[in-house]
């Protein structure tokens, strides 16, 4: 590993792979965001190997859940964004999505955060925005995160920029993550990949990475 100004730089997944500096972020895996996944099963058996994995090697783990807002204490721009994705044009018309303790709210039954295991409720499309995420991975000593789930193109994309934004090196499990819209979820990857923050990688080479 590279190692400048008392520091080390990992530059490969590889090098990153280190308990210590390495935490494992699992994004929206949801009810009712797979539900909108045409490959959801094989996305949720990618995650799982994932997650194994990772417990296997002593690596902490966090969940994301989207958390929806009653429209009643909604603001205008998640009232704008509700009828943008739900094409509507009157605010009454709108229905709430993943309202806390709704079905669609929940992990899918076969992701199941263990005790020593953390779940962030969000309201943001970033894992860094209105969470404590940040604060805990910072004080955890963690400055790299791989990150698997759903949707790509929706909330994983702005959290790997936002994640290298603050100094983190993002490491993207491709083929472990989801996309509603296959191909604005290649573009996604692409343009991640064109801005050259981040890192990618395979379930598979992940996997052999993290529980070995």
């Amino acid at each position: 590993m590279e190692q400048a100004y008392g520091m080390s730089v990992p530059r490969t997944v590889d090098e990153a792979c280190d308990p210590r500096r390495l935490a494992l972020i699992v994004y929206d895996m949801q009810v009712g965001v797979l539900n909108q996944i045409a490959d959801s099963s094989r996305v949720v058996s990618a995650v799982s190997r994932v997650i194994s994995a990772a417990r296997a090697g002593g690596y902490r783990v966090f969940y994301l859940r989207h958390m929806g807002i009653p429209n009643e204490v909604s603001g205008s721009s998640r009232l704008r964004m509700g009828m943008n994705w739900q094409r509507l044009s009157r605010v009454s018309d709108v229905v709430p999505m993943f309202l806390r303790d709704s079905p669609g709210f929940s992990l899918d039954p076969s992701i199941v955060p263990a005790a020593s295991e953390m779940v962030f409720d969000k309201i943001t499309m970033s894992a860094f925005v209105g969470t404590p995420v940040e604060l805990v991975l910072r004080d955890c000593g963690i400055d790299s995160f791989a990150i698997c789930g759903v949707a790509t193109e929706v909330g994983i994309e702005p959290t790997v920029r936002h994640g290298a934004d603050l100094g983190f090196l993002p490491i993207v499990i491709s083929d472990a993550c989801g996309a509603g819209d296959s191909a604005a979820g290649e573009r996604s990857l692409a343009a991640l990949a064109f801005a050259g923050d981040s890192l990618f990688v395979s379930t598979e080479e992940i996997c052999s990475l993290l529980g070995g």
